[in-house]
């Protein structure tokens, strides 16, 4: 993904995190590439803007050079998911010392600087449920019993019905912004 003009960003925010606009889902990332870092910030700022009073934060949890990861999130839906069980023994042994959202994302932003591998735990943070998540950690990425989102180690059923209803959503709202309806619009309180 190559950022160039001002509405690529809007693109990807749709075409990446509609069920996070919908409210389907607690968060999503965008990886992308920028050609100018002026232009992201600003593109950043100006859909904060608009999509803060909807719930929606936006915000870089990893920059380089060349390419940033973009965190897309209804901090509401975050604080009832850093709340549910299990989510903070995770983060404890990660070494997190809160669960309240903005505390829990400072760390994470320096987990995601300070070590050479992904952190895992950021499952967590786009509301994956906690057993998939362990369940990822401890065998390493295998075994799972499907794939969509998220690797899945638990309810397979729940997650199959859940990732149809994201794809659902994705392609809806794609066309419906092709059509000419702006993130605003797509944006759900």
């Amino acid at each position: 993904m190559f950022m160039s003009r001002n509405n690529v960003l809007e693109k990807y925010i749709i075409d990446l995190c509609s069920p996070t606009l919908a409210s389907l889902k607690t968060a999503s990332l965008i990886n992308c590439y920028f050609i100018n870092e002026k232009q992201l910030e600003k593109d950043m700022a100006e859909l904060n803007l608009l999509l803060n009073g909807k719930g929606i934060k936006i915000q870089t949890l990893r920059k380089s050079k060349k390419s940033v990861l973009i965190y897309v999130y209804r901090i509401d839906m975050l604080a009832k998911d850093l709340m549910k069980p299990g989510v903070k023994e995770v983060l404890t042994y990660y070494g997190y010392d809160s669960t309240e959202p903005e505390m829990a994302i400072e760390k994470l932003k320096m987990r995601l600087s300070e070590t050479t591998q992904f952190p895992h735990e950021i499952g967590l943070f786009l509301g994956y449920p906690v057993g998939d998540v362990v369940g990822f950690i401890k065998n390493k990425g295998k075994n799972f019993k499907c794939c969509g989102c998220w690797k899945v180690y638990c309810d397979q059923c729940e997650a199959e019905r859940r990732f149809e209803l994201f794809n659902k959503c994705t392609r809806i709202y794609m066309e419906q912004w092709k059509a000419g309806k702006s993130v605003l619009k797509l944006t759900v309180v």
